[in-house]
């Protein structure tokens, strides 16, 4: 029965992936963007920690703004994405602060990212989507291009994106910046998710053979049915052999390198984007190398999955 049921919703996931976005998003009419309205591109590297950030000192950061840390709503990267969807970025930490004003505020900076001095949130509600607001209300392209295959455009993630891309590699920025449009009649939301500081932290062309491959969500999903046929349930995870200190040190070396070779991509991005577009870098979550036994992200909780580098700036 369980294999049968799944089997039914993997049905249901190649269907979506077959309807085009137009036919799921809102098909109401779109109306005319205020004039001084900008383009806005939210660029998110997966998995990176603040301290790689700083580490890696991306020659680009300076002329945005400062660095400052922030910490992500989430350990993984599609609740992160669903928050950053929401109109909520990675957030502060004030003391003495109710919750409501640190959403309150980080909401009311989209005014200054918009370019938009008196900014109407009402319409954010009751559906509190980032995406539906631009589009919809206040008359922005929207635009979705995405590294990582849990960012699939058959997710619920797309809605309210006239177009939403999975590249075919989680390693290629340059791709991205060569696939990002911009229209003199209207302003855009670009969401960029970029993979290389993911793991195996990657640049283009400079996979590692010697890593072992290690399985997101979709490549578990993969597997379930035939495990399932195997009778293979089990309460709790198989237990592997971990990284040793050296393998987890230079783990984390690849995903600084891996920053530092974007530099070149984000100077062209910087000079793809219209002049006065706003923008804004930042990570989905961070990253463990061994901190107390533990690597990588999602199921573990610990401040260095939390911590995550947050810049944003006008390009003028």
């Amino acid at each position: 029965m369980a294999s049968l049921g799944l089997r039914r919703l993997l049905d249901r996931v190649r269907e979506a992936r077959q309807t085009p976005l137009s036919a799921r998003n809102s098909g109401q009419e779109r109306p005319d963007a205020l004039p001084e309205s900008r383009s806005v591109v939210v660029v998110v590297l997966d998995s990176c920690r603040f301290d790689t950030f700083v580490k890696a000192g991306p020659r680009w950061a300076g002329p945005l703004g400062q660095v400052e840390q922030r910490y992500s709503y989430a350990t993984w990267t599609a609740p992160s994405h669903h928050n950053l969807l929401m109109g909520l970025l990675p957030h502060t930490s004030p003391p003495r602060t109710h919750a409501s004003q640190v959403y309150q505020a980080e909401l009311l900076q989209w005014g200054m990212r918009l370019g938009l001095e008196h900014l109407d949130t009402g319409p954010l509600l009751p559906g509190l989507w980032l995406p539906d607001w631009l589009r919809d209300h206040l008359g922005y392209r929207t635009t979705a291009l995405v590294s990582m295959p849990v960012l699939h455009p058959a997710t619920p993630l797309s809605r309210g994106f006239d177009t939403w891309r999975l590249m075919p590699t989680h390693n290629d920025m340059g791709a991205i910046v060569d696939a990002l449009r911009f229209y003199e009649e209207r302003p855009v939301f670009a969401l960029l998710n970029l993979g290389e500081t993911h793991y195996p932290y990657a640049a283009t062309g400079d996979e590692d053979p010697e890593l072992p491959r290690l399985h997101g969500l979709r490549g578990v999903a993969k597997n379930l049915d035939a495990r399932l046929r195997e009778g293979a349930l089990v309460s709790a995870p198989e237990a592997h052999a971990f990284f040793d200190e050296a393998t987890l040190q230079r783990l984390h070396d690849r995903q600084v390198e891996a920053l530092q070779s974007l530099d070149t991509l984000f100077e062209a991005l910087f000079d793809r984007v219209p002049p006065g577009t706003w923008i804004t870098v930042t990570a989905d979550h961070g990253e463990l190398f061994g901190e107390q036994g533990f690597f990588g992200h999602g199921p573990i909780q610990h401040p260095k999955v939390m911590e995550v580098p947050f810049v944003e700036g006008r390009i003028r």
